[in-house]
């Protein structure tokens, strides 16, 4: 996941008094790599100072380019804009780690109050009917069209997203839209924060010997040390988060226990205490409905998807429908043999989702000879993330090397300069945060803290990748999952998308392209995995040092697409119930009732539950990024299994020098410089066949 909180504009910095200079927040990035935040500096009593601060320069660096009184031109307007704004956009970055990465009882407040600032400098900016019209004049001048295609693509983005955001709009819809963001900060807010609180607040004890049945060494570890990092008066503790939970549903011989961490785990945001969400995300959706209205649109879902690749959401409820009917219907015949299993073993009882992890893992078992915990000695945490540099290295011929002299956030967080082995040029900053801890939200996701351009000088990006693996005892290696370092693989494929770009403009950098195109270079990333490349290389055995043996690696290629069903099962029912909650023009429902028809209509196996529930769907309810839009995985996913063939249809397979020269050219580096269909045709040939999605599921006969 690309994590995004808001999107937001530049503006020219102005000089500050003596006094504001002294804050820390406010100071200039000093240092190597053209500068970096200086963590080492930063105190949370001067956060909100900065934050006002810097909102009050950017609206008069708004006000100066929108009453200049010389004609709008593509430098004056456009590029004065997109050269701007390095105070806010560099307090607002850290302002988004202390939120992801370091979210505590202090900077809880300061998140309350300010996040609406936010939204409410972008009304204002969105709002400015002197700057749209400079922006309306570069966009309607004829001259516009001697511009290069980047300069263009610019200038098209700036006008649709001023129209997309109401600058079109009568007066009085403007003001109740300025309203309608500012008061969907507040919630988003609070909506994450409840969240927080119920993955912190809850977690399962593990009070005997007897509790810890079944668990893998290094998960029985992390829990003894759970419990004493929370002074807990217990043997053990599975906190509640994904990275914790699913492990223990999957090897705990407890099934009272799987069943009450299942419970605990879909139960947040849904608990009947303080942080219960469901009055929270029904406000959220009947104010983007209202929004939607006054923008000109039937439902919220018509709006979000206006600006992405699919358009309308039949396109997505299309894709989603061919995808979901052969994935329930799989379900039904791996529930037929995980329930054969029970019921060999006397078990009185049909399979729940809390039994599902744990008897799929058997049937893996039984019909392909391999069990996670076979494959799990062989993947090292560090060792992987040496396996994705050298990935990058044959790819895309980037290095990476570890460097000390940047600060940074948290003692876990480690960094590394990345540049090109050819020429040796430095093109970014990498940050690693990779274990679970308190005051960090749960999941996997990347940030780009300062985005590629070269309008201002060349500015390398900065970027990180953030996990939650639970960390073990000093020394010993940090054993994953399968699941896990597919995770870790995509989650860098993120990165290497900033990494890579290599645009003039900073709006048009990196990651910043439609929400249903990002996640396609990160799932595209997740296939170099499974190559034997990395797992001789990489795939080591923790003990001896051995690499994975040949017998192991082919059992786990012949399992490749087993249990395929369920994640696609348990995604797929997500987003089908985000887009089906974004298309009514009426929202004011029961988020439960809502849910168990929509799955019911559906007809959702009853043993598997969404991959997010509707009251801790953070993805669609933390900020507008996904909403309406968590089909974006499915989507790309598309995209990235017909770009693997363009690979394996080769005789170098992913290693095919050409296919990743072209990769580079038309996905990679180019940022939203160019439409992503015509990006992707110049890089594939033709358009997306989804075909290729069938097949990489197992849902279909492969080539």
């Amino acid at each position: 996941m690309k994590k995004v909180i808001l999107s937001l504009i530049m503006i020219a910095p102005i000089a500050l008094n003596a006094q504001k200079q002294t804050n820390p927040f406010l100071k200039p990035w000093a240092g190597p790599y053209g500068g970096v935040p200086a963590f080492n500096e930063y105190k949370l009593k001067d956060l909100k100072p900065a934050i006002e601060e810097a909102i009050k320069e950017k609206l008069n660096q708004i006000d100066a380019i929108a009453n200049n009184p010389k004609p709008a031109t593509f430098d004056n307007t456009i590029v004065a804009l997109e050269k701007t704004g390095k105070k806010l956009n560099q307090v607002y970055a850290v302002f988004g780690i202390y939120s992801s990465n370091m979210n505590s009882d202090e900077f809880a407040p300061i998140e309350t109050e300010m996040t609406p600032k936010f939204y409410e400098l972008n009304n204002k900016y969105y709002q400015n009917g002197k700057l749209f019209e400079r922006i309306s004049k570069v966009y309607n001048d004829p001259a516009t069209k001697n511009l290069t295609p980047e300069q263009q693509r610019l200038v098209w983005l700036y006008y649709s997203n001023f129209v997309r955001e109401g600058a079109k709009a009568d007066a009085a819809s403007k003001a109740r839209i300025a309203k309608i963001n500012e008061e969907l900060a507040s919630l988003f807010t609070k909506f994450s924060q409840n969240q927080l609180a119920d993955e912190t607040n809850y977690y399962l004890e593990l009070k005997t010997e007897a509790d810890f049945d079944g668990l893998p060494a290094e998960l029985k570890a992390a829990a003894i040390a759970e419990a004493k990092d929370r002074k807990l008066n217990v043997m053990g503790c599975i906190a509640n988060t994904r990275s914790s939970i699913e492990p223990f549903l999957t090897f705990s011989n407890r099934r009272d226990l799987r069943e009450k961490a299942f419970q605990i785990f879909t139960s947040r945001g849904d608990n009947d205490n303080a942080n219960n969400n469901n009055a929270t995300l029904v406000q959220i959706l009947k104010l983007r409905a209202e929004k939607a209205a006054l923008l000109g649109f039937k439902t919220f879902a018509d709006w979000s998807l206006s600006n992405t690749m699919a358009k309308t959401p039949q396109r997505t409820l299309d894709l989603m429908m061919s995808v979901w009917n052969p994935a329930v219907e799989k379900v039904h015949s791996d529930v037929a043999d995980m329930q054969k299993i029970v019921d060999a073993e006397g078990g009185k009882f049909q399979i729940e989702p809390w039994d599902y992890r744990y008897y799929s893992e058997k049937v893996r078992k039984a019909k392909y000879d391999l069990d996670q915990n076979d494959l799990k000695p062989y993947l090292q945490l560090e060792k992987l993330r040496e396996g994705m540099f050298w990935v990058a290295g044959e790819i895309f011929n980037l290095g990476f090397r570890q460097v000390t002299n940047v600060p940074v956030f948290h003692p876990d967080v480690r960094t590394w300069e990345v540049y090109n082995k050819k020429t040796k040029k430095v093109v970014g900053l990498w940050y690693f945060d990779p274990y679970a801890r308190k005051g960090k939200r749960s999941g996997a996701w990347m940030n780009a803290t300062r985005e590629q351009s070269k309008v201002d000088g060349n500015v390398i990006t900065i970027v990180s990748n953030n996990c939650n693996f639970i960390k073990g005892k000093p020394g010993e290696p940090i054993l994953i999952s399968w699941e896990d370092a597919s995770t870790l693989f995509h989650e860098f494929g993120h990165a290497l998308h900033g990494l890579n770009s290599n645009v003039t403009y900073p709006s048009l950098s990196g990651t910043n392209v439609p929400r249903d195109y990002v996640e396609f270079p990160s799932q595209v990333m997740e296939r170099w995995l499974a190559t034997p490349q990395v797992l001789n290389k990489f795939a080591l055995h923790y003990k001896t040092g051995e690499p994975m043996p040949m017998s192991l690696v082919e059992r786990n290629e012949r399992a490749a697409t087993f249990n395929e069903a369920f994640s696609t099962v348990e995604t797929i029912s997500s987003a089908l119930v985000d887009m089906k909650l974004h298309l009514l023009a009426n929202p004011d429902i029961d988020p439960k009732k809502f849910e168990k028809e929509t799955l019911a209509a559906l007809n959702m196996p009853k043993e598997i539950v969404m991959r997010h529930r509707i009251p801790q769907f953070g993805h669609i309810f933390s900020d507008d990024a996904y909403a309406a839009g968590y089909y974006g995985y499915l989507w790309a996913d598309a995209i990235s299994a017909d770009a693997t063939e363009a690979f394996t249809e080769t005789k170098d397979g992913l290693y095919n020098k050409a296919v990743a020269k072209k990769l580079y050219d038309y996905v990679f580096s180019i940022g939203n410089t160019i439409d992503p269909e015509i990006a992707y045709k110049k890089f594939r040939g033709r358009d997306v066949s989804t075909d290729a999605l069938m097949r990489a599921r197992g849902f279909a006969t492969k080539k």
